[in-house]
């Protein structure tokens, strides 16, 4: 399992609705990631919605997303946590995006930018005063 994931790939224009590849995150000891979503560059008037959707066998997709992240209307990055922790029966996650443009310039919406994941390591169950009690042994 890797400790970080390109759900959308770094720099990748997006002109239209899609998905992206596949990712087998059944190796995950946490099972819990940052999920980070940058926007480097946009037009006016349009919007993206990114969603992370999950799978047991890679073929057929949960009905509604594990996790929504917010609209986007501008650059900037967003950070938010997916915790599939209690979700054992997820292997496999991808992202998703749907563009929105208004207005009456450039009918195409555009964004460039991606969503990384990176995996949160699971907590140690030693706590500190346990620790203390070790060293003084």
């Amino acid at each position: 399992m890797a400790n970080r994931l390109q759900l959308i790939p770094e720099n990748t224009r997006m002109e239209a609705n899609g998905e992206g590849a596949a990712f087998d995150i059944s190796a995950s000891p946490s099972r819990t990631f940052l999920c980070r979503l940058t926007v480097t560059n946009q037009i006016e008037q349009e919007s993206l919605d990114v969603s992370i959707w999950g799978s047991s066998d890679g073929e057929t997709w949960t009905k509604k997303p594990l996790l929504r992240l917010p609209q986007q209307f501008y650059r900037g990055t967003t950070k938010l946590i997916l915790d599939l922790s209690l979700r054992p029966e997820i292997k496999f996650i991808r992202a998703r995006w749907e563009l929105f443009r208004w207005g009456r310039v450039s009918p195409i919406p555009m964004f460039v930018g991606g969503l990384d994941l990176e995996e949160i390591p699971p907590m140690s169950r030693e706590t500190p005063t346990a620790r203390i009690a070790l060293a003084i042994k």
